[in-house]
């Protein structure tokens, strides 16, 4: 007797699924205490095999993963009482060169590198609204206003450049790239503060064993049916 093997086939992107879904909450869980986090959800579509021998809405269907979403939700505004860390009220992202490439960040975690370019923790230069890395004095403190203007020693040196768009992508760690279409930034900036992360460390912990339980229930379905099968096998041979 031959072996079906759509079920399986079924189970089995069910079971892959469960374990996009098992690593997208990880992630999420590891940057519960990263600055500028936005949490990650997996989006998931639902398709039917094609037309087989019956009504095709008679046969069963297989989860497929579609997208996975960024939250744009606000963190929480942390102080820090360090005049180098600004945090976003409002929309949009601070926009910071990292290789060739610009991309989008909520921390802002700032430091000048011994030729004056303002840097976040990684070594990313702040760009300003003409994008063009910003350059400061070294020797003199800077203050940040509300609408990212740069001072110091009383003059503007620059402004940051703050970017809001409807959807972002995730470019990994805190940095995002856009994917959908800009919008105006509605924001003030906050020097001395720091935004956490949007994500609930208790929902995140319950989201990932909820997850893992998924991934062992496909897996044990497998191995019943499987097991089912050898058995009908057996009977046949009979």
């Amino acid at each position: 007797m031959s072996m079906n093997l759509q079920p399986i086939y079924m189970l089995a992107s069910g079971g892959s699924r469960a374990m996009e879904q098992l690593d997208v909450q990880a992630n999420n869980l590891a940057n519960v205490s990263t600055p500028g986090f936005k949490k990650l959800l997996m989006n998931e579509m639902t398709q039917k095999p094609p037309l087989q021998r019956g009504a095709q809405e008679s046969l069963l269907a297989f989860p497929r993963f579609n997208s996975s979403r960024v939250i744009q939700e606000q963190g929480t505004l942390v102080k820090t009482e360090s005049p180098n860390d600004v945090a976003i009220s409002g929309s949009g992202y601070l926009e910071v060169r990292r290789g060739n490439e610009t991309v989008l960040t909520r921390q802002g975690r700032m430091r000048l590198d011994p030729a004056g370019f303002l840097q976040d923790d990684h070594g990313n230069r702040f760009l300003d609204t003409k994008g063009k890395p910003i350059r400061l004095d070294i020797e003199s403190p800077f203050t940040v206003a509300k609408n990212g203007t740069l001072f110091q020693e009383g003059e503007e040196k620059a402004t940051l450049s703050v970017k809001a768009y409807a959807e972002v992508a995730a470019a990994g760690e805190h940095y995002y790239r856009p994917a959908g279409t800009p919008k105006k930034a509605e924001y003030t900036l906050n020097q001395g503060y720091l935004e956490s992360s949007n994500l609930n460390a208790t929902q995140a912990m319950v989201s990932l064993i909820e997850s893992q339980r998924r991934f062992d229930i496909y897996g044990n379905m497998i191995r019943s049916l499987d097991q089912l099968e050898q058995k009908v096998n057996e009977i046949g041979k009979a």
